[in-house]
């Protein structure tokens, strides 16, 4: 089936779905939770494919993202049990208004309609969409990168399975077949097929739809995030949290990518830093951290000297660039020229330096004394999400059920007429 008609059977679910009350849309997420592990065998047989393929020519961080076992698919399975759980969005009244005329002004959510998200190499997108679409009253199209495509195919024909068991239809749930640019090039152009496009993958993708798309897109993803370890740092606190920034899943968004230290404590954390996420991780049998260095902090500890490429790069992998600033300013500095505007945190005991940080950095997410690892739909208590905005308009940060909607003004009245002007020309007799 041609993207064109893929498109056009989407545009004919989306009533049905809109129309879908709440008890019915979580009927159906129930539906297709349910079906996802009755197909375990079938999902993991693909994806088994899909990571041989793959094998050899991506990196084993990237294989990690590609990979699903039974505890992953189970997760899947439990985020569409919690957007079920989730209050629905739609008919949501988010401004109310009464005028001296009697006009009552409801701002109401409404759904998207058909939402369009092209991604890479996470199966897992796969339900996350679907489930977010669907509860938010619109049907979704998924075009997937070529290395996930088996996975995802068996993902969305267990999703359809529990749409058909519910009785709704089962195009509110859609994947392109064809995986080359041509489908992605023909989505970001489909204008009045696709109401809104969402992108998650790397800086290319991300590229490609801002400057090529026709529909409506929404920015998401690139995550070149920054820890500062501040003068005033509780240095074992800011060791935990860059611990958890960088290893604890490199391949993500809202993995660390650049560390920035206070010359005041350089010489102290840098070795503690070396100790921690190289020497310790390679004892220990785990991948060390191939920490990029400035020449401040080559003067401190060894390590690859940094490229000035290296700071513009989301390496989404076992690699950390790192400088030395001379103050919180320099930090800001830093940060303004070379984040993605994902997430930024500070390490810090100094309240004045937290308050100018979280004020100053124009990011998504802004952490004082946390890991950037918890900028999440889930860790936010939105449910599984649908990406990361990293722009100001429509959405900002984790995008879940509320930013999935639009809205429009119902205006209630009971016979009013507008006066003035106007009102003369219309009766021009009175």
């Amino acid at each position: 089936m041609t993207t064109r008609e893929i498109l056009e059977l989407a545009q004919g679910a989306r009533t049905s779905v809109a129309l879908a009350d709440t008890h019915a849309k979580n009927e159906a997420l129930e539906a297709m939770a349910v079906a996802l592990i009755a197909a375990q065998e079938e999902i993991l047989a693909a994806n088994r494919q899909d990571v041989e393929a793959a094998r050899g020519r991506v990196s084993d961080v990237m294989l990690d993202r590609l990979a699903l076992t039974p505890s992953r698919l189970t997760d899947m399975a439990k985020g569409m049990r919690e957007v079920a759980a989730l209050p629905d969005p739609v008919g949501a009244v988010l401004r109310k208004i009464v005028r001296p005329n009697g006009l009552v002004i409801e701002k109401t959510a409404v759904p998207m309609g058909v939402i369009a998200i092209i991604y890479e190499s996470r199966p897992n997108v796969t339900s996350d969409a679907a489930a977010l679409a669907l509860k938010a009253g619109s049907a979704c199209v998924l075009r997937c990168g070529r290395d996930a495509w088996a996975s995802c195919h068996a993902i969305v024909e267990a999703l359809r399975a529990g749409l058909r068991k519910v009785h709704l239809p089962e195009c509110a749930i859609s994947l392109i077949e064809d995986t080359s640019h041509a489908s992605a090039n023909e989505l970001m152009t489909a204008d009045g097929l696709v109401d809104l496009l969402i992108p998650r993958g790397g800086a290319g993708l991300i590229r490609a739809c801002v400057e090529n798309a026709t529909v409506p897109c929404i920015q998401t993803g690139t995550g070149i995030c920054h820890v500062y370890v501040d003068a005033a740092a509780d240095l074992d606190m800011a060791l935990r949290i860059v611990e958890n920034a960088k290893t604890s899943r490199p391949s993500v968004c809202n993995a660390e990518e650049t560390l920035l230290v206070h010359r005041d404590v350089a010489a102290r954390f840098l070795p503690m830093l070396k100790k921690c996420l190289v020497e310790d991780r390679a004892a220990a049998g785990l991948t060390p951290v191939e920490l990029h260095l400035d020449p401040a902090a080559a003067a401190i500890i060894d390590g690859v000297p940094a490229a000035p490429e290296d700071f513009d790069t989301e390496y989404l992998d076992y690699k950390l660039s790192v400088a030395v600033v001379s103050s919180l300013e320099d930090a800001l500095d830093h940060i303004a020229h070379h984040s993605t505007h994902h997430s930024e945190a500070i390490v810090t005991t100094d309240k004045v330096a937290a308050h100018r940080f979280a004020a100053c950095v124009d990011s998504a997410a802004v952490y004082i004394n946390a890991s950037t690892r918890f900028t999440d739909g889930g860790e936010f208590g939105l449910g599984c999400e649908m990406g990361i905005s990293t722009q100001k308009l429509h959405a900002r940060g984790p995008m879940g059920l509320a930013e999935l909607c639009t809205y429009k003004y119902i205006i209630h009245g009971n016979g009013q007429v507008r006066g003035g002007a106007a009102s003369m020309l219309q009766t021009p007799c009175h």
